[in-house]
């Protein structure tokens, strides 16, 4: 059952939320897009960019970054390549860790 107490996320969390809507806010009017336009680009409603541009964390992550794309805020490098060898890079460090073994609840500790 899901819990009915809000969620709450760390200072960091809130202002880096803040920090981009901000970004995306400040890129939208300069591009003189209205929130309703960049809503339609998007395929949002004008009140999640609303919530977005105020740094509400209760919005999907795929929207936010998707008005980021829309107006050019970069979200981690302004290049697509160096996102792209980032994301590799990643990948190829994950492949190296060991799998997650899963546990049968049972202990086996016959020396």
């Amino acid at each position: 059952m899901p819990s009915s107490r809000p969620h709450v996320y760390s200072p960091y969390t809130a202002d880096a939320a803040r920090l981009l809507g901000a970004q995306i806010r400040l890129a939208r009017r300069e591009r003189r897009w209205s929130q309703d336009e960049l809503a339609e680009r998007a395929g949002i409603t004008a009140r999640t960019v609303y919530k977005i541009e105020h740094g509400d964390l209760s919005v999907r992550l795929g929207s936010a970054f998707e008005l980021a794309a829309l107006v050019g805020v970069p979200l981690f490098h302004a290049e697509r390549g160096r996102l792209d060898a980032d994301l590799d890079r990643v990948q190829a460090r994950s492949a190296l860790l060991p799998r997650p073994t899963r546990s049968t609840g049972e202990v086996h500790d016959d020396f």
